[in-house]
């Protein structure tokens, strides 16, 4: 096994194709990293508005999540990639169109962890916040949301993981993360083995990171 391929192109690898910093908008953690925030951001919205009582509000919401959840990934930056565009009268950057694909693609299976989490407190919890005189948004808010996050981790974690591997997704449309850059740069050098077997254990050491992290959260007292 030849790894001077990986010492030569290291800093296309991992400075610009798994950090993103470098001469063009690319980058795995460039886009995994606002996917995750603002995908989750949308979950909870989604997660609670399917928890609402008014059916106008509870509807909808349901719709988004069932058909984002039915439907493969590849599809939705597909969509993204040849819909927006059109909406817009404009060229997207492939960066912009990843990154809306992820949101609107991963926001459907956090709002369905939110809502497990949420409907996971007890409900004497919420009929103490009711109780003291706290509204139905306060007592989520100061309630009800604290509590479940915790219970939410385990799950949080996993489908960031998720979200991490599956931003290699994005080379379909030209995005260069740290597939896109190993494939440029077997292209060239036509060393598949010892590329794609550097990428794989770069996944897994920010993966495992990613779940030692989940643990100590998990172990913190409350």
């Amino acid at each position: 096994m030849d790894v001077s391929v990986i010492v030569d192109n290291f800093p296309f690898l991992i400075v610009q194709g798994l950090l993103g910093l470098g001469g063009f908008v690319g980058g795995t953690l460039r886009l995994a990293i606002p996917a995750i925030v603002l995908g989750f951001a949308l979950g909870v919205v989604l997660g609670v508005a399917r928890l609402a009582r008014a059916r106008w509000v509870r509807g909808p919401a349901t719709a988004y999540i069932e058909l984002f959840r039915g439907v493969p990934l590849v599809m939705v930056i597909f969509w993204m990639w040849f819909v927006l565009p059109q909406l817009l009268q404009r060229p997207i950057p492939e960066y912009s169109v990843a990154l809306a694909a992820f949101v609107i693609f991963e926001a459907a299976y956090f709002a369905e962890i939110v809502r497990a989490g949420i409907q996971s407190v007890p409900r004497g919890q919420v009929e103490a916040a009711t109780a003291v005189g706290l509204t139905r948004a306060q007592s989520l808010r100061l309630v009800v949301l604290p509590q479940a996050i915790r219970s939410m981790i385990p799950s949080l974690v996993t489908q960031m993981i998720v979200l991490f591997k599956d931003t290699s997704l994005a080379s379909i449309i030209g995005y260069v993360d740290l597939t896109k850059a190993a494939q440029i740069v077997n292209n060239r050098e036509i060393r598949p083995f010892e590329l794609y077997l550097f990428i794989a254990v770069v996944y897994w050491l920010c993966t495992y990171a990613m779940s030692l992290v989940a643990r100590r959260f998990e172990r913190t007292p409350a």
